[in-house]
């Protein structure tokens, strides 16, 4: 396509936006159980009336939009309230989980740099460890090292795995708070243990979690401690645009102390331009983002809060009694809102493919072979109609009539 030599109405490019939405993955409609998290549309509307309130104004510049700067210290302050934050945490929004990531490795590395590390620099991260580490690490030239889950079915990290790949130089360990690919939240109170132990920087990564364990341990939820009230965390980062249902991309990175905090900003005057410090890895940051971040979080509050992620939890526990009762494996014990199975007589990429053609647009585990579900709380009114349509996906699949299972290989680009 190149550049067009006249301009063309709104009306007509709106008209040709819609069209070419026409066969996205319809999320409004609950039958879509990944990228999106829907709380309903009241949510939507305070996304998109504060995210355009604000969508001209820069977050790089504080002077200028003053306003900016103090949303995004209290979305950070409340974060950090909900997380146990102690006195003195601190930390930043970014523009999405592997940003923050990106930023919490960068900070750990000069915050080991800062004590003497001179080594080539390593991460020690579980299995199921979110791949923005990798992408970090290969940015930095930092090398990783992936340790085994433990073996006994829980799908958790393994500590002392994981010990035995810790070394001087090591700037970072990881666990999540829960993983990805199956749900689960790592061993966080031994991973404190082992930092202290080793004194080694550990990184708790609840991006998933972060704005959805608090509310659930509110809800009454037997989540374990995996936030700040954990002496050996250092960092965390947590997503608002997951289930703190922010507008895209919305993030934050937090830190235990300002000390550690003040390795992350990068801060430069020897070129020809005015002396400038940006905290994250972006330079300009759209203000859309975080006003959106703090409309949505006051306007929902902990009550509000509480009740969309109890329907979370609840359409978890609903869709994983449907799926123990035909025979499904449930990996582990899942506690939030994510959870991965898988069938013993079932190739999981067949019936992700037939659950395609009904509509469904999930996600898969590949380790072990497994569908997956990222619930919202939409999804608590879907279950039975979900449910329905993976019992014929089962028959197809049973009665060979589906696609090869070599030939559905679901990929996330």
């Amino acid at each position: 396509m190149k550049l067009p030599k006249t301009g063309t109405s709104w009306t007509e490019l709106k008209s040709e936006m819609s069209a070419r939405g026409a066969n996205d993955a319809k999320w409004r409609d609950g039958k879509t159980a990944v990228y999106v998290f829907n709380a309903g549309p009241e949510v939507e509307q305070v996304q998109k009336e504060a995210y355009t309130a604000f969508m001209s104004e820069n977050g790089l510049g504080p002077l200028a939009f003053p306003s900016l700067a103090q949303m995004e210290k209290d979305v950070v302050s409340m974060a950090l309230d909900l997380l146990h934050g102690p006195d003195g945490a601190t930390g930043a929004m970014t523009s999405g989980g592997t940003d923050s990531i990106t930023m919490a490795l960068k900070t750990a590395r000069d915050f080991a740099r800062s004590k003497g590390q001179s080594g080539p620099a390593n991460i020690v991260l579980p299995q199921s460890a979110h791949l923005a580490f990798d992408k970090a690490a290969h940015l930095m030239d930092i090398e990783v090292r992936r340790a085994p889950l433990k073996t006994d079915g829980s799908y958790e990290a393994d500590p002392a795995a994981m010990t035995e790949l810790i070394d001087s130089n090591t700037v970072m360990i990881v666990g999540s708070a829960p993983n990805f690919p199956h749900g689960i939240i790592d061993p966080i109170a031994t991973l404190s243990e082992l930092a202290i132990e080793k004194g080694v920087w550990l990184h708790v990564d609840a991006c998933v979690g972060g704005f959805l364990a608090p509310f659930a341990r509110m809800n009454g939820l037997p989540v374990p401690a995996f936030d700040f009230e954990l002496e050996g965390v250092q960092s965390m980062s947590a997503d608002l645009h997951k289930y703190g249902y922010a507008a895209k991309g919305a993030s934050t990175v937090l830190f235990r102390s300002a000390d550690l905090y003040q390795h992350m900003p990068f801060d430069f005057a020897g070129w020809s331009g005015a002396p400038m410090k940006t905290p994250t890895l972006a330079g300009t940051r759209p203000g859309g983002a975080i006003s959106a971040a703090w409309a949505v979080m006051n306007h929902l509050g902990v009550e509000g809060y509480c009740r969309l992620q109890g329907k979370v939890c609840a359409a978890r526990e609903k869709v994983e009694q449907g799926l123990r009762e035909r025979g499904f494996e449930i990996l582990g014990t899942p506690l939030l809102g994510l959870i991965a199975f898988r069938h013993p007589d079932l190739h999981s990429f067949a019936l992700y493919g037939e659950l395609y053609k009904r509509g469904w647009f999930t996600s898969v585990t590949k380790e072990p072979r497994s569908l997956h579900l990222m619930l919202s709380p939409k999804h608590a009114d879907m279950i039975d109609d979900y449910l329905r349509d993976l019992d014929a996906a089962c028959e197809t699949v049973r009665a060979g009539e589906s696609a090869s299972a070599e030939t559905v290989q679901p990929r996330y680009n």
